[in-house]
């Protein structure tokens, strides 16, 4: 008999659905949460919208492209927190053992919780939906990776359990951007030899994956066959902050580019005081026409956090920066990060 030892949990279009829980009106409708500036990005939308194509990360220009009469909210990140925090109360009157990957996302261990693990499934999409109005997709399995697919699978509101006896079969028509740590730059690779799906995956040796990911393909090989050895981290140290886009059209006018981060610095900084953290290392991420990447990074004598702060930093590598070709994508991440309980200074001082 299995032992289900992982269950990942994951709210439902969680920022767009804290919007129509508070303003019942947008039901419905199209709506995309993000920067309201042409040069914003979506951070997330309601499913009425990804039927548009519309999904996270996408600039909100071509969001208005492909929607033009969808609506378009800021993004509350202090209000997604107080919800967030809430649900994290109810996870946690029912375990320690949890893993809070992001503010709508998280791991529990349930092996020492003494109820069958669908009821349980069922009991926290209860609560959620009791005390928050909002829905949450729950996945069940003996290991992280497959409680992770599991949630995926039936989305919104579902619940699923992978067993070891769906292994691998379940898995073999799966595409290979389905599989934990294989991102859309392998997956290209892999697509590029002829393996899309999981299938083709498990014809490839250990050895094979291993010189084409170096350790992460002996990962990516146990992995596919229901292998997954991580543990819950209980305590998790978020080493930086980012935000990037892609652009449709390529860039290399400054003043643009600067509005960009000045968006991502919003973001950022929202999110530091949100976790009550700053930072002192600011850094650009450059790629041009050519997919050329390019980093540079400077760490400041005071930490920081607030957006004016950001921006200002971020700006100063980018005058730096001598543009010969056109830019196919920008990002900002702060790192070096710390609490804030300790002396803040001003970039701007």
């Amino acid at each position: 008999m299995d032992k289900f030892e992982f269950m990942h949990i994951d709210m439902d279009a969680f920022f767009a659905a804290v919007e129509e829980k508070d303003n019942p009106a947008l039901k419905g409708y199209p709506l995309i949460v993000g920067g309201k500036s042409r040069h914003g990005i979506v951070t997330t939308c309601n499913y009425e919208a990804r039927k548009y194509g519309i999904h996270s990360a996408m600039p909100i220009f071509m969001a208005r492209k492909r929607c033009p009469k969808g609506i378009f909210i800021q993004a509350r990140m202090w209000r997604y927190k107080e919800i967030s925090d809430e649900i994290m109360e109810i996870l946690y009157s029912i375990t320690d053992m949890i893993e809070q990957l992001s503010i709508d996302e998280a791991f529990l261990d349930i092996s020492e919780v003494d109820m069958n693990p669908l009821d349980l499934g069922l009991y926290i999409k209860g609560r959620v939906k009791e005390e928050t109005g909002l829905t949450v997709s729950v996945g069940i399995s003996y290991n992280k990776f497959l409680a992770k697919l599991a949630t995926d699978w039936n989305k919104p509101d579902g619940i699923k359990i992978i067993t070891r006896d769906m292994i691998p079969g379940i898995l073999l028509p799966l595409s290979v951007k389905k599989v934990y740590g294989i991102g859309a730059k392998s997956s290209k690779k892999l697509n590029d030899i002829g393996i899309c799906t999981v299938e083709d995956l498990m014809r490839l040796s250990e050895d094979f994956l291993i010189g084409m990911f170096g350790k992460a393909g002996s990962e990516i090989y146990d992995r596919i066959r229901g292998i997954d050895n991580r543990k819950i981290e209980i305590s998790r140290e978020r080493k930086s902050i980012g935000s990037e886009t892609t652009f449709e059209d390529y860039i290399t006018d400054k003043a643009i580019l600067k509005s960009y981060l000045l968006e991502f610095s919003k973001e950022i900084s929202e999110i530091l005081l949100n976790k009550s953290l700053q930072g002192r290392t600011i850094t650009i991420k450059t790629k041009d026409e050519e997919f050329v990447q390019h980093t540079r990074s400077k760490t400041l004598i005071g930490h920081i956090s607030s957006s004016e702060d950001i921006h200002k930093a971020a700006c100063t590598l980018l005058d730096d920066i001598k543009l010969d070709r056109r830019l196919r994508l920008i990002g900002l991440t702060v790192s070096n990060l710390t609490s804030l309980d300790i002396e803040q200074l001003s970039f701007l001082d």
